[in-house]
């Protein structure tokens, strides 16, 4: 296999731009999703049945379908409507932020539900309310055994921005298509793609594990 260096390097400042937009992604998808997330959670959790119901069906939807085609909705059918045309990085930050925010209410879900019921029933016995009791009591508790899967969801979403290059996000994956298409040659822009994500994940893990560590000897 003849593998042309020569073509990484002239692509090279394009991947560099195609990687700071997937970094970009991924990181605003993960803070709008966690928040998302949170309150999503937190509604699944309601006692009325009928008043979890919304919650429950958005979490069954985006968890239910796949990625891709949410994005395709939301690139040619959301985003028109509210900006009166569509808009590829808008489109990619609200499709992977929603469908976070699914997997992260799933998380927040579990990792409340952990915490042992006496927690909140002492903290209650001191006076407080239940939205002060889950605030300073239970939340930071779950917070800490949220971390894993938290930061397991972040990586799968650099993995998933991966699909924001069918609407022509200008991301890492974006870049490889375009090399491959201008010179007909798959080894080396998908090679070089994957490396780049593979640097990324490898990255993240290694800080979530340092993160783990810190939290674990607290």
């Amino acid at each position: 296999m003849d593998f042309r260096w020569d073509l990484i390097a002239e692509y090279a400042p394009l991947f560099l731009k195609g990687t700071l937009v997937t970094i970009g992604l991924s990181v605003a998808g993960i803070i709008i999703g966690s928040i998302l997330g949170l309150f999503i959670g937190l509604g699944k959790m309601m006692r009325k049945k009928l008043w979890a119901l919304p919650f429950n069906w958005y979490i069954n939807f985006f968890r239910g379908t796949p990625l891709m085609v949410q994005i395709l909705l939301i690139h040619f059918a959301v985003v028109p409507v509210f900006l009166g045309t569509t808009n590829a990085i808008v489109a990619a930050i609200l499709a992977l932020s929603l469908n976070s925010a699914a997997y992260v209410a799933e998380i927040f879900r579990a990792g409340i539900q952990s915490i042992d019921k006496g927690q909140m029933e002492a903290a209650r016995s001191l006076g407080m309310t239940h939205g002060q009791a889950m605030r300073f009591v239970i939340l930071p508790q779950a917070i800490k055994r949220m971390i894993p899967p938290l930061g397991n969801e972040f990586i799968v979403l650099i993995k998933d921005s991966s699909l924001a290059a069918l609407i022509a996000a200008p991301e890492l994956m974006y870049w490889g298509r375009a090399m491959q298409g201008q010179y007909m040659r798959p080894w080396e822009p998908y090679l070089t793609a994957a490396v780049i994500y593979l640097v990324l994940t490898l990255s993240l893990n290694f800080l979530l594990n340092r993160i783990e560590r810190r939290l674990a000897t607290e």
